[in-house]
């Protein structure tokens, strides 16, 4: 099995030296500025971004932040930086195109290599595939709750028609909606939808076309 390609965007020989021992398990590429970085994932995308701030020729790490989450929606993003104030780091690290983590020079060896696990086993394509499962389980959650809600209400109205069929009286909001349990004004909507569908006749509730208004 290949070992996991890691791009290194680092201009510092003595840096790279370093992820270069610390990281020895993985494949190694490294460019020295962001634009090298865009010239390459084309042809060889990597599976995890390592991402200097201040690089060769005057180029700033951030500034390519949003390019490179275009062209790698789902490969995690480590910034790794002397040269970023706090609020630069949590800027970075929010937004749809963000970095999944943002690690201070000079690097904990220890600290880096747990990241780089971390990133590789729970982020990227996998990472889109959890938020995707978690909606979809959502959708059918709210499909359930729906579900169920019509259930009741048509249920609830069927009684309620059977109830104001019986009585020669009009119908006491009050009661049905202490009787169901509802608001008042839950009762009103059930009448209003029983005489839509002809289910009841609207001298029934001779208000219901503009039914007065509710406090409840």
């Amino acid at each position: 099995m290949n070992p996991p390609i890691l791009l290194i965007i680092e201009d510092d020989d003595l840096q790279y030296e370093i992820y270069e021992e610390a990281l020895a398990k993985y494949k190694l590429v490294r460019v020295r500025s962001g634009s090298e970085a865009l010239a390459l994932i084309s042809r060889e995308p990597p599976d995890v971004l390592i991402l200097d701030h201040v690089l060769a020729e005057g180029e700033l790490g951030l500034d390519f932040l949003p390019e490179l989450k275009e062209l790698l929606p789902y490969v995690p993003i480590i910034i790794v930086s002397g040269a970023l104030e706090v609020h630069q780091q949590l800027d970075a690290l929010q937004g749809p195109r963000r970095a999944h983590y943002c690690l201070t020079k000079p690097v904990d060896v220890h600290e880096l290599k747990r990241t780089v696990a971390t990133a590789l086993k729970d982020c990227g394509e996998k990472e889109a595939v959890r938020q995707f499962e978690a909606l979809e389980r959502s959708r059918r959650v709210d499909a359930l709750e729906l579900f169920s809600r019509s259930t009741d209400r048509l249920s609830r109205q069927n009684r309620i028609r059977e109830m104001v069929r019986k009585s020669r009286e009009r119908p006491n909001i009050s009661a049905l909606a202490r009787k169901f349990k509802v608001a008042r004004r839950t009762i009103i909507r059930d009448l209003q939808e029983l005489i839509r569908r002809g289910q009841l006749k609207p001298e029934v509730y001779p208000e219901w076309e503009n039914p007065p208004e509710d406090p409840d």
